[in-house]
């Protein structure tokens, strides 16, 4: 990628494969201070009301009684409220027949914690688990605009908001699921050790970590971003990245192996994924199969649709790398979508596992920055109300969980 400059800042954007000098003012500043942040946090508000007014205009046509509330409620939030109320089981759960099920330990713990701290406080748990994720996904606003600024400039900050919080699925944004908070906490670690901001890193890539299984990917980034520090032959204090990096590695161990010990059998985690959700790593031979059988003789527009998503990832996520992005944003992207595609399970479920994946939506979010502002508003218009309208339909009409 070329040198080019970036209007908003009055810098430039250096060569994606290279480490930028440090700016000549922070990153606060760079980003436009509150006003900058307003903006973001405006972006997201924008997106979530078209999004609520999009399961309504739906919902309008369904004729049923789940409501708008009940709509944020479905499917994966009765698993992560059950862990919020009732705790965790002691053990495997069996059918009438006997067959293993899925059970609440499939949901790793930091978003259901925080649900439960929030009730503690008076809220019920189904409204503590809808202002969770909506207050993550200011912070997740809020985080992406500093990512984007710190990378590519300030209106790329803003157009990674707007793309990210509009994108088909991120519907599961105003949802009770931990997609908001996940993002929130891995945008929040890149920036953070994108800044050298290790103890703050390490404690957001554990929060990562705790929240989803994709946060070994993030924590990996992590680990090469402390390496990059490492090397550098003025770095002091080493011992800083390299802790950040160990806390943020810790987190999906630990909680497999809590998993593995209250069960009595190391591989049970492993083992309540595919019971309850056929959930396995298969290197990509589901995917492939789902993708091809799809495309040549695939029933339903949705099914085709998600194959189109996605292969169009697929290639966006080649294009970024072609660019040379930023290394620790590249190895989160790169193992996150080998994690996605990689494994078996509901393959309507893959577009939302993607969400929080960035590397995807980079090619997009760079041209948007250079483009003129009324270029990129109308074209940015027009991919959120396809994505919007989307992520509205699966939660309304699409009779199958995301």
């Amino acid at each position: 990628m070329s040198l080019a400059a970036d209007e908003t800042t009055g810098g430039t954007v250096a060569p994606s494969g290279t480490t930028a000098p440090e700016p000549a003012t922070g990153l606060w500043a760079q980003a436009g201070r509150w006003r900058g942040v307003g903006v973001a946090v405006g972006i997201l508000a924008l997106t979530r009301l078209g999004q609520l007014v999009m399961l309504l205009w739906l919902g309008a046509f369904a004729d049923d009684r789940v409501g708008l509330r009940g709509r944020l409620l479905v499917w994966d939030a009765g698993w992560f409220l059950r862990v919020a109320v009732r705790g965790y089981p002691h053990g495997y759960t069996y059918g009438d027949a006997g067959q293993l099920e899925g059970n609440e330990l499939a949901f790793f713990p930091l978003y259901p914690m925080l649900i439960r701290g929030l009730s503690a406080l008076g809220l019920e748990p189904p409204t503590a688990a809808i202002a969770v994720s909506w207050a993550a996904s200011v912070g997740a606003a809020i985080a992406l605009h500093l990512l984007g600024t710190s990378l590519y400039g300030r209106r790329a900050g803003w157009a990674l908001v707007a793309i990210c919080c509009s994108a088909p699925v991120s519907v599961v944004l105003s949802m009770a699921y931990s997609e908001s908070l996940f993002l929130a906490l891995v945008a929040g670690m890149l920036v953070a050790a994108h800044r050298r901001v290790w103890w703050v890193a390490g404690l957001l890539g554990l929060g990562a970590a705790l929240t989803r299984p994709t946060g070994v990917a993030a924590a990996l980034a992590l680990a090469v971003a402390a390496l990059l520090e490492v090397r550098r032959p003025d770095a002091r204090r080493r011992w800083m990245p390299v802790t950040a990096a160990v806390v943020a590695l810790a987190g999906v161990p630990a909680y497999l192996g809590w998993v593995g010990l209250r069960v009595g059998d190391a591989t049970a985690w492993f083992r309540i994924q595919t019971a309850g959700w056929g959930t396995s790593f298969d290197y990509g031979e589901s995917t492939v199969a789902f993708v091809g059988r799809t495309l040549s003789s695939g029933d339903g527009w949705v099914p085709v649709s998600v194959a189109l998503l996605l292969l169009v990832a697929l290639a966006a996520a080649g294009i970024s790398l072609a660019g040379r992005p930023w290394l620790p944003l590249a190895v989160y992207g790169f193992v996150a979508m080998v994690l996605v595609y990689g494994q078996a399970g509901f393959y309507h479920s893959k577009p939302r596992l993607l969400l929080p994946v960035l590397l995807t939506l980079l090619p997009a979010v760079i041209a948007a920055a250079r483009a003129r502002p009324r270029v990129a508003v109308l074209a940015i218009t027009a991919w959120a109300a396809f994505g919007l309208w989307y992520g509205a339909y699966l939660v309304v009409v699409w009779p199958y969980t995301l």
